[in-house]
C-alpha cells in the first residue's frame, strides 16, 4: 500500500496492554480513536536498543499528546505479555517503565503489513509514525530505517500544523511552528508570506 497519508487508518483488533496496565484481548482501533486524532508508532521489538528510547520519549510527551486531544499508541510484533514485562522492568535495566499510553501486540504481523512498514528481511516493523485525524484519515506518516530514531517532537508540530489548518484554513509553510503566520493557499497569499517572512525559511 506504501503512501496511506489521505486514506482511511486500516483497522485492527488485537491483544493490547493499556496505560493503566490491563491487559485487554480485543483492543479495536477505530473505537478507541472515534473522533479524536491519534499517532500509531510502530517500533521493531521490545528489550531492544534504539527503541526505549523512543518509547520514553513518547511517554515524557504523553501529557503535551493528551492536551491536544490525540490518542498515542505504539505497536510491535511482540506479545502482550512481553509488553507488559517491558513496562515493569525499570528504565535503568532496559526497560521502559509504567508508559501511559497503549502497546499492542502485532504477533501475526497484520497490522504492520496493513501499515506497510514490515522490513522485508528481519520480519520486524520499521520505525513508522501516523498521525490520524477525527475522520480516522492519515494525514501524516513518515518511516525510519531501524537505526535511526524518531523525532517526537516533530510529530508534535505535525499535530500543531493539523489543527492550526482545520481551524484556520490556512496552510502551513517549510519549519511552521505554533504561533507563527500560515499562508492563503493563492497565489497572492504565498507571495505575501514570501514577501515578508523569506528570510526566515
Amino acid at each position: 500500500m506504501g503512501v496511506l497519508v489521505g486514506r482511511q487508518a486500516p483497522d485492527f483488533t488485537a491483544a493490547a496492554v493499556l496505560g493503566n496496565g490491563e491487559i485487554v484481548d480485543s483492543y479495536n482501533l477505530h473505537e478507541t480513536i472515534k473522533g479524536k486524532k491519534a499517532v500509531i508508532f510502530f517500533y521493531p521489538l521490545d528489550f531492544t536498543f534504539v527503541c526505549p528510547s523512543e518509547l520514553i520519549a513518547f511517554d515524557k510527551r504523553f501529557e503535551d499528546f493528551k492536551k491536544r486531544g490525540v490518542e498515542v499508541i505504539g505497536v510491535s510484533i511482540d506479545s502482550q505479555f512481553s509488553h507488559n514485562a517491558w513496562r515493569n522492568t525499570a528504565v535503568a535495566d532496559g526497560g521502559i517503565g509504567k508508559v501511559q499510553y497503549a502497546l499492542v501486540a502485532d504477533v501475526k504481523h497484520e497490522i504492520c503489513k496493513a501499515y506497510d512498514v514490515e522490513h522485508p528481511e528481519a520480519g520486524v516493523a520499521f520505525r513508522g509514525s501516523f498521525l490520524i485525524d477525527e475522520e480516522g484519515n492519515v494525514r501524516h506518516q513518515v518511516v525510519n530505517d531501524l537505526p535511526l530514531g524518531r523525532n517526537i517532537d516533530e510529530m508534535l508540530r505535525m499535530v500543531d500544523a493539523l489543527a492550526f489548518h482545520t481551524e484556520n484554513g490556512e496552510v502551513c509553510p517549510a519549519g511552521w511552528t505554533e504561533g507563527k503566520k500560515g499562508m492563503d493557499a493563492s497565489p497572492e497569499g504565498v507571495a505575501k508570506f514570501l514577501s515578508e517572512n523569506e528570510g526566515d525559511l
